[in-house]
């Protein structure tokens, strides 16, 4: 499985001075933290529903930002991706990668309706 991207969360100044690292594959996004006792994550691609980008002013000065990931994953359906370098970039790579992922395995994603709204308050 080829790796396309990865990076280690930002801390001050926006240098990479932390124990959690982010990988997007062909597959899966992976997030991988701790030194001593560690935690990994990972949402398989085709399950993302959505990815946002949040930047606060200190995170834009040094140009990193947060990404959020929503997803159908029962384990991890929230996932951030805190404060990356060229954040806009990265989310638009995650976002083209589901894409293809969800087209070559021909996986759809249903829209979720508000309670009480029908289909006949969609088309109105």
């Amino acid at each position: 499985m080829a790796q396309l991207w990865s990076d280690k969360k930002r801390t001050i100044f926006g240098l990479p001075l932390s124990f959690t690292r982010y990988t997007l594959t062909e597959e899966k996004f992976i997030k991988k933290s701790g030194i001593l006792s560690t935690d990994e994550e990972e949402i398989r691609l085709y399950r993302i529903r959505d990815v946002s980008l949040h930047q606060t002013l200190g995170q834009r000065l040094f140009k990193v930002g947060t990404i959020h990931i929503c997803s159908s994953d029962i384990s991890a359906p929230e996932l951030d991706v805190v404060s990356v370098k060229d954040p806009r970039t990265v989310k638009d790579l995650i976002s083209d990668v589901v894409e293809n992922v969800r087209n070559e395995k021909r996986v759809g994603v249903n829209e979720f309706m508000t309670e009480g709204s029908d289909f006949h308050d969609l088309m109105n």
